[in-house]
């Protein structure tokens, strides 16, 4: 434990007094990996005394660290963990000025979903918004780059929907492009022929729920997979339908897909809209039904941006580094 440090002339201290030791060290993480994360990123300094926490820096800069520190110490009292995601996640929470903690004092938190397997906290203030979405919209748009976590979330938000009895299926939908929605001439049955498509969907279902829970869904049908060209005539019910890489729907399929919506059922589509492998001279579905049904009631947009890739940190750069790059691609030199 962090009992020391550099000294450095600072606008502002701050003193947190913990109650709880056992805590305290899983709050600064082993070897005060927490807190130097934290120190890194608000520009602050933190020692440690006993079970106190000394910070010295900029006053604003304080103010969020303490923010921080406080939240996540009631993650850990409310008998959650917390990792290094998190304190990345809280710390970009704190400087948008969202409060994670609920404030009619319940022990819960904003923008989580909870599994019989996992809790998923959401990163950043983006992610918040569209749990929420999620769960008061009836169709809920997640568009933005790879690594903001907008298909793993709905999948998550999806199964804990299924868990506790609020749907009686999760249909799981990705436009082929790349079979040209012809998957007849591939080998096996059908949920053999769309695997390689729909493998993203399934890494989300298997790290969020228990794999044999996965594996007697998918027989029974209770978690469905529906290549989005088998999808026409048919009225979902009761369900959560997930559309995942949207961006390569054409503007009939993505109309086709939304008047699926039954009783009892919601919608959540997904995709980058700067990635669309459409054939030239077609317009994306995802584009047009943003812009179509903008104003339409029980329907949110979250639009994702590189500031919410929560991979690893070199995955958001490069996200950003593309999105500045000019629209025609690299030029060769002469």
């Amino acid at each position: 434990m962090r009992t020391g440090g550099k000294s450095r002339q600072s606008d502002s201290r701050a003193e947190l007094q913990f109650d709880d030791n056992r805590l305290l060290a899983d709050l600064l993480g082993e070897f005060d990996a927490h807190l130097s994360l934290l120190e890194e990123r608000l520009g602050v300094q933190a020692v440690v005394h006993g079970n106190v926490v000394l910070l010295e820096g900029p006053e604003s800069n304080c103010a969020l660290a303490r923010s921080v520190l406080e939240e996540l110490y009631a993650r850990l009292k409310s008998g959650q963990s917390i990792g290094v995601g998190d304190i990345d996640g809280a710390i970009r929470h704190a400087r948008a000025g969202v409060k994670l903690q609920k404030a009619d004092g319940d022990t819960g938190e904003v923008g989580q979903l909870r599994t019989r397997k996992r809790l998923i906290s959401a990163r950043t203030p983006m992610q918040t918004a569209y749990m929420q979405a999620l769960q008061s919209e009836t169709l809920t748009f997640g568009t933005g780059p790879a690594g903001t976590g907008k298909t793993y979330i709905a999948v998550a938000y999806a199964a804990g929907c299924l868990e506790r009895g609020e749907v009686e299926r999760i249909i799981l939908s990705r436009p082929a492009v790349e079979a040209g929605e012809r998957l007849g001439f591939l080998p096996g049955d059908m949920r053999e022929k769309v695997d390689p498509y729909l493998r993203p969907l399934y890494d989300a279902l298997y790290d969020v729920l228990p794999p044999e829970k996965v594996e007697r869904g998918l027989d029974s049908g209770v978690i469905e997979i529906a290549p989005l060209a088998f999808m026409r005539g048919r009225t979902l019910s009761h369900a959560i339908a997930i559309l995942d890489e949207a961006q390569n729907c054409t503007s009939m399929q993505m109309k086709m897909f939304l008047t699926r919506l039954g009783e009892g059922s919601k919608m959540i589509v997904t995709g980058d809209p700067s990635q669309v492998d459409l054939p030239a001279g077609q317009t994306s579905g995802l584009r047009e039904a943003i812009t179509i049904l903008g104003n339409v009631k029980g329907i949110a947009h979250i639009p994702f941006t590189a500031a919410d890739v929560v991979r690893h940190e070199l995955v958001a750069r490069i996200v950003e580094a593309y999105e500045k790059a000019p629209p025609s691609g690299i030029v060769a030199k002469r």
